[in-house]
């Protein structure tokens, strides 16, 4: 989740292709994989627009007592939690709540201004596709980070506190010297503020938004925000990365984000499925809507000439990729293909995600055309 690099590195593959991958060199492929010292376990779900054509776990959510990764296991996804705030703003736009060009200034209580260009304001697109020039400033972003449970630290504080120039973490560092939409700088406190943006205009947080209008209407009843939220937290998956000295897993202490609406969204393959198959149904999910097909489709269009729409990423396949501690994760679905993949891993310490992709991606083919031969 944390660098443009990274999100990159997870994110980008190439043109369509012809290559398959039948089961059975499949389920080799994925034990190979979960052989390695860097792999715990984890979870894969391909689909369509119609139905689920594989939802499985592999390996261990807990190496150490032997808990098997299943599609039910819950884990925290990265940045593929930004995918929300650009449906919930969407969704909050229907409503005549805010507006792509809206001044930031105007829908927070706080100041919130490029030092560099005081009088160029910055708008919520520019928030949407990374333009706003607000920079994570490592020292403090990676401290916002809370090992042992949530973070006890609200987002509105935080964000004052950061961006302001009253804040006690407020520094012209925390701000790249460029006129807000002209440079792409990928920032995860931006947005968390677009998030509050959000909490500011519908009177209400943004788990609480998101569960009534996003997770209860895709029937995600496995998908939480917080720790304190999860009524079994033994469902959660032990998170890990590798101790290079002994080539060998160690875990990683449980976290929570302050800015949590850029990261945190702690959901199972089943749930993240249904989020999915409605992407790929035009916006609907058994007959139910959260917003209007040209709603969905401005969400999915770049301001600019990138492969990034409105906290989505977009081309040729469409969604998002994600990392943190213990954690690699992507969503992505081919639209001139008819198919959507997911992969969840417990380890930040995998390096192999684009072949795995692409081999899971093969899968799917492999899967589809079976099916469509099963019909014919």
């Amino acid at each position: 989740m944390r660098s443009f690099l990274l999100f990159l590195s997870i994110s980008i593959v190439g043109h369509k292709i012809c290559s398959q991958t039948t089961s059975e060199e499949f389920e080799y492929y994925i034990i190979k994989e979960i052989s390695k010292p860097n792999v715990a376990g984890m979870g894969i779900a391909i689909i369509n627009k119609d139905s689920v054509l594989l939802s499985k776990g592999y390996g261990y959510a807990d190496i150490y007592d032997k808990i098997p990764f299943s599609n039910n296991t819950v884990i925290n996804i990265a940045s593929i939690s930004k995918t929300l705030i650009g449906v919930s703003i969407m969704y909050a736009m229907e409503n005549n709540l805010l507006g792509l060009d809206d001044s930031v200034n105007e829908l927070v209580p706080f100041s919130v201004i490029n030092p560099y260009y005081p009088d160029e304001p910055i708008m919520l697109r520019h928030l949407m596709g990374h333009r706003s020039g607000i920079k994570d400033e490592d020292t403090i972003y990676k401290a916002s980070y809370h090992y042992g449970g949530d973070s006890p630290v609200r987002l509105d504080i935080f964000l004052k506190d950061y961006l302001s120039p009253n804040g006690k973490h407020y520094s012209k560092n925390n701000f790249i010297d460029k006129r807000p939409g002209e440079f792409f700088e990928y920032s995860n406190i931006g947005a968390g503020l677009a998030a509050h943006i959000l909490e500011s205009a519908f009177g209400r947080p943004f788990n609480v938004l998101t569960r009534e209008t996003i997770l209860q209407p895709l029937e995600m009843d496995d998908t939480y925000w917080f720790f304190s939220e999860m009524a079994d937290p033994s469902k959660h998956s032990k998170l890990y990365r590798l101790n290079k000295d002994t080539d060998t897993l160690i875990e990683v202490e449980p976290y929570g984000l302050t800015t949590y609406p850029d990261g945190g969204l702690r959901t199972t393959i089943s749930d993240l499925s249904n989020y999915l198959s409605w992407i790929m149904n035009n916006g609907s999910f058994k007959g139910r809507t959260i917003i209007s097909e040209s709603s969905l489709a401005e969400m999915l269009r770049s301001d600019h000439s990138n492969s990034y729409g409105k906290f989505w990423s977009i081309g040729t396949r469409i969604g998002h990729g994600g990392w943190d501690p213990g954690v690699t994760t992507g969503m992505y679905f081919y639209p001139e293909e008819d198919l959507g993949i997911i992969i969840f891993l417990n380890s930040s310490s995998y390096h192999d995600f684009t072949e795995l992709e692409k081999k899971v991606l093969d899968h799917g083919r492999y899967l589809l055309r079976k099916l469509d031969n099963s019909q014919e």
